[in-house]
């Protein structure tokens, strides 16, 4: 972990140096993520489950899958299944899974790779370890995030993106002690090839024993920093936190009350950290969610429980059936 790196970061674009006594975001909390199973049973880190919701708008859940390394015959999926109101975003940091869906989406994503599907009105979907995996096992490793729908686009057109390792944008720390692999949103200019429908901020970054890595935020997004493997600290004021563990920036974007003055987060590496680093602008909707859909309302939950039984979440193609 993780596929994607280079020998010499300072190649890369650089991050700026931020300025002499610019104000830092300070950590609210520091959570662990309880382990669960999803789908037939991969293990899976909840690592947003232990923080208040209303800290994590636009982010409903996001699960770590794996780090496993599966014996022959032993690697599982998630079977078909619908969604309403929601993207989800599959980040593969190791191993391969196949995505289906019944609005003609579909492809293999492995080391690197990311999917986005933003489900929208309603779709059926599956992912899957291949065949030739399931047969001769292998690691497995990468993360599921739900960033939620605002109201008003819940019910737009299904949409599939596939992005490709190759297109993530790759930056530099100032001094080259960080690499940062900017999935989807602006970072200093710099933007990732995830198109989203809610403004957010997706990156996976991999910090240098005793480095330290400062990034200018948006100061009406929220910021979320998950450890993938590792040490460190997070914030000015270095509060520790490990493999498995979520740190809730202070500032949640423009809600009346919460707001920042803070305009960077910082990460520092004890030993080799690698970290999910994640926020966005609060949509400040009621939400309801329950199982595959996440809504404004429990009428419209009822609404999309009864669209799924009457098959208008749409169709398992006929040769995948």
């Amino acid at each position: 972990m993780p596929a994607v790196t280079v020998e010499n970061p300072l190649s890369l674009p650089r991050l700026p140096e931020p300025a002499a006594g610019s104000p830092e975001r300070k950590v609210l909390a520091v959570e662990t993520a309880p382990s669960g199973f999803e789908g037939e049973g991969f293990p899976v880190r909840r690592a947003l489950a232990a923080i208040k919701p209303e800290y994590l708008d636009p982010f409903v859940m996001m699960d770590q899958m794996g780090e496993v390394d599966y014996a022959a015959g032993e690697p599982k999926g998630t079977p078909w299944h619908p969604h309403r109101g929601f993207e989800t975003v599959t980040y593969m940091i190791d191993g391969v899974i196949d995505h289906l869906d019944s609005n003609g989406g579909g492809g293999t994503i492995t080391n690197g790779d990311t999917q986005w599907m933003t489900a929208g009105s309603g779709i059926l979907h599956k992912e899957a370890p291949p065949e030739w995996l399931v047969q001769q096992g292998g690691l497995f490793h990468g993360i599921q995030l739900w960033v939620n729908l605002p109201g008003a686009k819940k019910m737009i057109t299904p949409k599939y993106q596939d992005i490709g390792s190759s297109s993530v944008t790759l930056l530099s720390s100032h001094d080259g002690g960080a690499l940062v692999r900017l999935i989807a949103g602006d970072l200093a200019g710099n933007v990732g090839p995830g198109s989203t429908q809610t403004p957010i901020t997706l990156l996976h970054a991999t910090v240098s024993p005793g480095a330290r890595l400062i990034l200018p935020w948006r100061k009406d997004f929220n910021a979320l920093a998950y450890v993938l493997s590792g040490r460190g600290t997070a914030g000015a004021e270095r509060r520790p936190f490990h493999d498995g563990q979520l740190a809730v920036f202070e500032g949640f974007g423009n809600r009346p009350g919460l707001a920042t003055s803070g305009e960077s987060i910082t990460i520092s590496a004890k030993d080799a950290l690698e970290v999910i680093i994640l926020g966005g602008e609060p949509i400040g909707e009621p939400v309801a969610h329950y199982g595959p859909f996440v809504m404004n309302t429990r009428d419209e939950l009822v609404q999309a429980f009864e669209d799924f039984q009457a098959g208008k979440l749409g169709t398992i193609p006929a040769q995948h059936a």
